[in-house]
């Protein structure tokens, strides 16, 4: 991959590419025994919006990613290979490929690898404003913003003594609007294809982007350089970068994608 797409820590200017390749060893995460693969595809330094990491994660047959509370920041999972066993405040639920969980703040959760094979996914954290606004006085609300716990309705029966979490059959469904269980400024997650030999332009615009390569093969330009893309290689546009991203004529690229609001207060720092 070219250098010219990589940010310097603390630049903030440029496109971040991650792969999956040569991930570390950790033992003992969360408190459980055992080893869970892990890898930081990018991280909220380089970027300015309320992302804390973009994550990648695995653990062999049997493993588990051990129960916690997140209290500061919101947590996607989404599950790329592998079956699995989703703990949300004691509950267990079935996971497999596509699985989208959304865990938002106060929630219990944990992970066990089910199946004879290992268990693989993708990790988005992002601040709560609450945890965000600690960390920078003065920053900007969004506009229209409101914490789910304090708008319940017939519609949202959100409460703040319930479990703020949601699991989706992303590769079904297609899109999912978190702002249902989320309190922050993640707008949406989908899955999308670019079609054999086509493109597709993202501008980091008033929000930010992360796409993770699920299938197929192809490319990213952002005007200084360009970097091949395969299966497990993430591409993160911080706030005033572009990049046109094309499939290879062999066949469709399928990407994850995820959008995430950024005040242009923001743009300043």
């Amino acid at each position: 991959m070219s250098d010219l797409l990589y940010a310097p820590a603390g630049a903030r200017d440029a496109v971040v590419v991650g792969d999956v390749t040569g991930p570390a060893e950790i033992h003992g995460v969360h408190g459980t025994t055992g080893v869970t693969w892990w890898k930081c595809l990018a991280s909220g330094a380089d970027l300015r919006g309320d992302w804390e990491a973009v994550e990648w994660a695995g653990i062999p047959a049997g493993g588990v990613s051990g129960e916690h509370r997140h209290t500061r920041t919101e947590e996607i999972y989404f599950i790329l290979s592998g079956q699995g066993e989703m703990y949300l405040n004691g509950v267990g639920h079935p996971v497999g490929p596509g699985t989208l969980i959304l865990t938002g703040l106060g929630t219990v959760h944990g992970l066990r690898n089910t199946g004879p094979d290992d268990l693989n996914w993708l990790v988005i954290e992002m601040r709560s404003p609450q945890f965000a606004a600690a960390l920078a006085a003065d920053r900007p609300s969004f506009a229209g913003h409101q914490n789910p716990a304090d708008t319940a309705t017939s519609a949202n029966p959100l409460k703040e003594t319930e479990v703020r979490a949601r699991l989706h059959d992303l590769r079904a469904e297609r899109s999912v609007d978190p702002s249902g269980v989320f309190t922050g400024p993640l707008r949406t997650v989908a899955i999308e294809t670019v079609p054999a030999s086509g493109t597709t332009e993202l501008a980091a615009e008033g929000c930010e982007h992360m796409v993770f390569v699920l299938s197929g093969t192809g490319w990213v330009d952002n005007g200084a350089g360009t970097a091949e893309l395969r299966p497990g290689t993430a591409v993160t546009l911080p706030l005033g970068t572009r990049a046109r991203v094309g499939a290879d004529r062999e066949g469709e690229l399928e990407l994850f994608h995820a959008e995430l609001a950024v005040p242009a207060a923001e743009s300043g720092r």
